[in-house]
């Protein structure tokens, strides 16, 4: 289920202090360790940790990005072949909080039957969870948002989850491109109550974006 959110304007992230870049910056100069793949919600760690998650298309650059945001190259595997993870990640930052990595959706070639199951674990762990502060959805700055990202935001929406866009791979599209590309998708965001209206614009490769979406992330895990 959608609703329109129309009297709340969406805007790309500005600079960070320096205080809350010193703090994203020290947060992910710590631990950071794979502590299970699960295939079942039931399967969940049991530590009452707050934790925030990654979501996105397959190829969209999750992996890569999430190797970027901890200093590691290979924290988070990443593939060639979209599609290929098929657990929800979980990795302990600090000993007292959860990076979570979902499976990447949207691929063409993966059977229907792996697809409706990936769908059901997804889903069961955004209701079931109850340390979740935030999901970071991950948008393709090439292409914005498409219909799968729109299902995967009215899921967000019926299991009362905020979602957050960063937008991935910015080094890779032309200015006016990505304006067009950014339009578009707040128009699309407008109509789902649980979009966060801050976007962030990253680039692995790059580094861009990244002590921003650091700072973001020290925020919410942080004791409120």
């Amino acid at each position: 289920m959608t609703t329109s959110r129309k009297s709340v304007p969406f805007y790309v992230a500005s600079e960070i202090d320096q205080e809350t870049s010193k703090a994203g910056h020290k947060l992910f100069a710590k631990n950071i360790e794979f502590v299970k793949g699960i295939k079942s919600a039931s399967a969940m760690p049991s530590e009452n940790y707050p934790e925030v998650c990654f979501s996105g298309r397959s190829n969209v650059g999750k992996s890569s990005l999430i190797n970027a945001l901890t200093g590691r190259k290979s924290i988070a595997r990443t593939s060639k072949t979209p599609g290929r993870t098929r657990e929800i990640n979980f990795f302990l930052l600090d000993q007292n909080k959860f990076l979570i990595d979902l499976p990447g959706y949207g691929f063409a070639k993966v059977p229907l039957s792996e697809k409706n199951q990936w769908g059901e674990l997804v889903k069961d762990y955004f209701f079931f969870s109850q340390n979740l502060r935030r999901v970071f959805l991950l948008i393709d700055s090439r292409h914005g948002i498409r219909s799968s990202d729109i299902t995967l935001m009215e899921m967000l929406g019926d299991a009362g989850v905020i979602f957050q866009v960063v937008f991935t791979k910015f080094d890779k599209v032309k200015s006016q491109d990505f304006k067009d590309v950014l339009e578009l998708s707040f128009n699309k965001m407008a109509h789902h109550a649980n979009a966060y209206p801050e976007v962030l614009i990253t680039s692995s490769q790059k580094k861009h974006g990244l002590e921003k979406l650091r700072g973001t992330i020290c925020k919410l895990l942080s004791p409120s």
